[in-house]
């Protein structure tokens, strides 16, 4: 069973109110910033804690196709929608047949594009023509690769063994080809602090060679742990002002997330990368029916993007 079909606690069932009878926390979309681009929920590899729970066998969201993903753009360029970037996400990008194809017309369209990977074997198999693809987009394309920890046990003992070493190769053949490269690690992984992970992640960029700022939020980027059973607070409109944030703070206010479910007709808008199998995120067919706000009833919302302070786009 995927994590967020769960039934949620009693607490976030009522999307307008909560268990205390407060107004829960809406956000509205301030402006499209970031569209995403669920390639698929396959994956090579199968984590032992992945929140959309890909693997080799889950094909719960469908590989989405280049013509699919092509009708969005052209509704963003019909409605003259501020998108600046276009981010892949999985499963594992790089195993959609359509990936390269989706890469080149992404950006020959303008957009800057951000893909999400493991950098292994279905990465590496595109070496020749996503080279060349970046290249003739300079600037434009980034890749985010996934290291749990600075580590290769840790690592390893989420993913696979021996997967530290692969990824790490994959890693630095895109710094190797020019790629603007970042990575995406977790912040409670290993139970250490984070200037503790940062020094690690620093140690072991500077031992293989890698020019990444381990200091740097953008380069190094450490979610939080997304753990089903922990128990976390609702935020209510009055959140915003006792925790000093803004409803644009979250990323629902600016991106949503686009999936093809296995057996659909056509593709979905959801709220955000994070809820892929809730329904009540599920927004509509298009960019204009995903426009109206969403409520922050969903445990997910609070531990990622209000109080863990995150965001999956640069």
């Amino acid at each position: 069973m995927m994590p967020d079909t769960l039934s949620p606690p009693p607490k976030f069932r009522d999307p307008a109110v909560t268990a205390k009878g407060e107004a829960r926390a809406r956000v509205s979309l301030s402006a499209l910033r970031t569209l995403w681009i669920n390639t698929g929920t396959l994956c090579n590899l199968a984590c032992a804690n992945c929140y959309i729970e890909s693997s080799p066998r889950n094909d719960a969201l469908d590989y989405i196709r280049l013509d699919e993903v092509v009708a969005y753009l052209d509704e963003i360029a019909a409605g003259h929608l501020p998108v600046e970037e276009i981010g892949f996400t999985g499963g594992e990008p790089f195993m959609n047949p359509d990936i390269l194809p989706m890469l080149r017309t992404v950006l020959e369209r303008g957009f800057r594009a951000l893909v999400l990977t493991n950098a292994m074997r279905p990465m590496q198999r595109h070496a020749v023509a996503l080279a060349a693809l970046n290249a003739a987009h300079p600037d434009q394309l980034a890749v985010r690769v996934s290291l749990d920890h600075y580590g290769a046990p840790l690592h390893d003992a989420e993913r696979g063994s021996g997967t530290f070493g692969k990824s790490l190769v994959g890693l630095g053949w895109l710094v190797e080809k020019g790629f603007a490269v970042s990575v995406a690690g977790r912040a409670a992984f290993g139970h250490e602090p984070e200037a503790v992970l940062r020094r690690g992640f620093a140690a072991l960029f500077a031992a293989e060679g890698l020019p990444i700022d381990a200091e740097d939020p953008g380069a190094l980027v450490l979610f939080p742990e997304m753990d089903p059973e922990a128990d976390v607070p609702e935020i209510t409109t009055a959140c915003w002002g006792i925790l000093g944030k803004s409803p644009q703070s979250v990323m629902c206010s600016s991106s949503r997330m686009v999936v093809k479910r296995r057996g659909a007709e056509r593709p979905a808008v959801l709220a955000c990368t994070l809820l892929a199998y809730d329904p009540q995120f599920e927004l509509g067919g298009t960019l204009a029916e995903a426009s109206r706000p969403v409520a922050l009833n969903h445990p997910h919302c609070a531990r990622f993007c209000v109080l863990g302070g995150a965001a999956c786009s640069r």
